[in-house]
């Protein structure tokens, strides 16, 4: 059957979102049908907005989701209408190189589902009838979507608000995930991340959460680096006034950090991520930067001083492991999820949802449906 749903989508690059009813197609084979119960409002979709990422639209928004499997395709056993799923936006075609040596969210097969479903088809339609990609291959934005199996994973949410496990498939998962899975931060460490948003403060508590000693949170957003204490940053230091950024946080890590977090989307942050490393230190990129962004490092340092400069997608997810693992730990009071929503908005609140992101209003905005 088809679903008639109110969604949020980027009709050009640049231009405010709208909010449209659409029309989404039953599923197909391999596929679920999801009626979403909240969707998180990441940066990456305002980077799809403002041309960050180089998706053409129209794009129906959405990947960081939360809902009810409401029908089924043919061939779906690991799945049964009512069960509680998350969208990743990362499919994982569990068969490829990446998959099947741990390392799903570099799965070969999800650059070929950016905006339709893995097979290149898609189950949205406009109201004049015609086609509408979907961000990352889900385009959970709306009341309703149509995923491929790949891009869902089933979980136990039992005394958990749909809200909070929205947030667990993107923004907490990327951050969290560039502390403990990517730099597997050791017991007694020095941390530094760049950007106290949604991606930062989970970068933050995971940080915390492997024992780290001193976390410092670099922001010019002096709100959001009060939140950032309660997320476990032992420090604060607002760039703004400062002449040398890593000469600042040299001093105040007494000789630089063990590791560094990128969070924002800047090559020139990236480049004080990696400045502020002492000897065999590591930077992580984790922010999602333009194309044509670069940045400059010392070469020499790599080998004299052993530091390493490396990427983080998805916080080297492994989605049908980690994101039952990060709710068994927010349902054992070890995880914050309730303190990163700032602002709760209806789906016809989305614009404003989206100029609260670009203007730094909020640590995570969430839609909730009804």
């Amino acid at each position: 059957m088809s679903y008639t749903a109110r969604a949020a989508i980027t009709r050009a690059v640049n231009t405010p979102v709208v909010v449209e009813t659409i029309t989404v197609d039953g599923p197909k084979s391999d596929e679920v049908t999801i009626k979403l119960g909240a969707c998180g409002v990441c940066h990456s979709d305002l980077s799809a907005v403002n041309g960050t990422l180089p998706f053409p639209p129209p794009v129906v928004l959405g990947h960081e989701g939360a809902g009810t499997v409401v029908e089924v395709g043919a061939g779906v056993t690991e799945f049964a209408v009512g069960d509680t799923v998350l969208s990743s936006f990362v499919s994982m075609c569990g068969q490829c190189r990446y998959c099947s040596t741990g390392r799903p969210a570099l799965c070969d097969l999800s650059g070929k589902a950016l905006l339709t479903l893995p097979d290149g088809t898609l189950r949205t339609h406009d109201a004049q009838g015609q086609p509408l990609k979907i961000f990352s291959g889900c385009g959970v934005m709306a009341e309703y979507a149509t995923l491929h199996t790949r891009n869902v994973v089933k979980v136990d949410a039992t005394g958990v608000k749909m809200e909070c496990c929205a947030l667990v498939s993107c923004g907490v998962m990327t951050g969290w995930g560039a502390a403990v899975n990517t730099a597997q931060v050791t017991p007694g460490s020095v941390c530094v991340v760049f950007g106290a948003g949604g991606v930062g403060l989970n970068a933050i508590q995971g940080c915390a959460m492997s024992g780290a000693a001193m976390v410092v949170a670099v922001d010019m957003n002096d709100a959001k680096l009060t939140i950032a204490t309660a997320f476990g940053a032992t420090h604060t230091l607002n760039p703004q006034g400062e002449t040398d950024v890593v000469k600042a946080l040299r001093k105040l890590t007494v000789g630089g950090a063990d590791y560094a977090f990128e969070c924002v989307g800047y090559g020139s942050l990236i480049a004080q991520a990696y400045g502020c490393l002492r000897k065999g230190g590591s930077a992580v990129m984790v922010g999602v930067a333009k194309p044509e962004d670069t940045a400059s490092v010392r070469t020499n340092t790599l080998v004299f001083e052993e530091k390493t400069l490396t990427g983080s997608l998805y916080g080297g997810a492994r989605p049908r492991h980690d994101f039952p693992r990060l709710l068994g730990l927010y349902k054992a009071g070890r995880l914050k999820l309730d303190e990163l929503i700032t602002r709760r908005y209806t789906i016809d609140e989305a614009p404003q949802a989206f100029d609260d992101l670009a203007s730094g209003r909020n640590a995570r905005g969430v839609i909730v449906f009804d």
